[in-house]
């Protein structure tokens, strides 16, 4: 059995003891490397054959592993490629009950134990085990709810002739940034929903600065009500735009998530950061939209909220909301709209939905105007909207 629970005492990774299963790893030594820079404690079962040989007899092969449990007593185990074969041989004879993370389905691994914490990686263009997405999802569904999590990386939409994002080929080069290996692991020894606790971690991501703003300004649609200066705050105005007046602590807060840099490299091309800062804010504006908010965006925030409680999870506001910035030459369209404001189904009109039909916003006001996705102004100035984002359980 794995040590007690860790999820109501102080974390600290380099007290986490994580095994790895020897077997399918020789090859790809750096995911080793990156948890042992993270700062955990790592030891390996090393020489274990290889399973897939005709007439394999892995129950000779157990007590090699479960004598490195015990002496071990490993906080998880983690295993890629071929040691899945031994993963599945430790749920089924009962050796292993604790976090576990697997990287690469193996086709050994025919289902997930119940009531174990498990995160399954896999990418979409792995040369050996290719399996489609649906098909991980269900094998997924073997496990126990909110105690297995799927991390999959797939190909983006074609851009030209090439793709923006590739899905992990056998190496699962992505586990190797941003933290993500140490993370998926911290995730599964959080002791609650590993994917909730993966999704938390992306605050690392940006400035305490920027958090702290964003929570000043609210992540409920209600919440921003008490900035409002329509007739009893409620947005049936003619007006719909408002001004913010600097030196606000509204305009503050808002200047301060336009100009939040993130905390890690971005992913895409990062045009002249320096002058970033020096970039002029020449106006906010607060929508007051009362019929979209009451006719779309409050009911919607309301079917979120009851949709994940219902998956037995907790609804956290800053959470399963965010903050983003869209751009779009039609800004009039979806600000004055009395209904449904953004149109999801016309996304891809000025570039291609890499991802599918929907509407596209981004963490960072700086990636909207790198890429040209402002609406210009007759005076040459840029136009960006703002948007306290109802995301939900993210899919990629």
């Amino acid at each position: 059995a794995p040590p007690e629970d860790l999820s109501s005492e102080p974390y600290d990774r380099t007290q986490q003891r994580i095994l790895f299963i020897g077997a399918g790893m020789e090859s790809n030594t750096l995911q080793l490397q990156v948890v042992m820079d993270a700062g955990f404690s790592v030891n390996v079962v090393a020489n274990l054959p290889n399973p897939e040989a005709p007439n394999f007899p892995m129950y000779q092969f157990l007590p090699m592993v479960k004598q490195a449990i015990n002496e071990y007593q490993p906080h998880a185990i983690a295993c890629a490629s071929l040691g899945g074969a031994y993963m599945m041989a430790l749920w089924q004879a009962g050796l292993w009950i604790g976090p576990s993370l697997v990287i690469n389905r193996h086709p050994q691994l025919s289902g997930l134990p119940k009531d174990v914490p498990v995160i399954v990686c896999h990418g979409s263009n792995d040369e050996f085990y290719q399996y489609p997405r649906e098909h991980l999802e269900t094998f997924l569904r073997s496990g126990t709810p909110n105690r297995s999590m799927l991390f999959y990386t797939a190909n983006s939409g074609l851009l030209g002739k090439g793709y923006t994002r590739e899905g992990d080929r056998h190496n699962m080069a992505s586990l190797l940034q941003y933290d993500c290996l140490p993370r998926l692991l911290d995730a599964a020894m959080c002791g609650r929903d590993p994917e909730m606790h993966l999704m938390n971690s992306w605050n690392g991501m940006v400035t305490k600065e920027r958090l702290a703003a964003e929570h000043s300004l609210g992540f409920r649609p209600e919440e921003l009500h008490r900035f409002w200066q329509s007739e009893e705050q409620r947005g049936f105005d003619e007006t719909i735009l408002f001004d913010v007046s600097p030196g606000t602590g509204e305009y503050m807060h808002i200047e301060t998530l336009f100009r939040a840099q993130p905390t890690v490299p971005r992913a895409y091309t990062d045009m002249n950061p320096g002058m970033w800062q020096d970039l002029t804010m020449l106006k906010v504006e607060r929508v007051e939209n009362g019929m979209q908010e009451d006719g779309n965006a409050s009911p919607y925030c309301r079917a979120l909220e009851r949709g994940i409680e219902a998956q037995g999870l907790r609804f956290r506001p800053g959470l399963h909301t965010r903050w983003a910035f869209h751009g779009s030459a039609a800004v009039e369209e979806i600000v004055f709209n009395p209904i449904a404001g953004f149109q999801p189904l016309m996304s891809g009109s000025r570039a291609a939905a890499l991802w599918g039909p929907g509407t596209y916003f981004a963490r960072d006001a700086k990636y909207v105007y790198d890429g040209g996705f402002c609406k210009v102004l007759p005076d040459g100035s840029k136009q960006m909207l703002l948007c306290m984002v109802m995301t939900g359980i993210p899919c990629l």
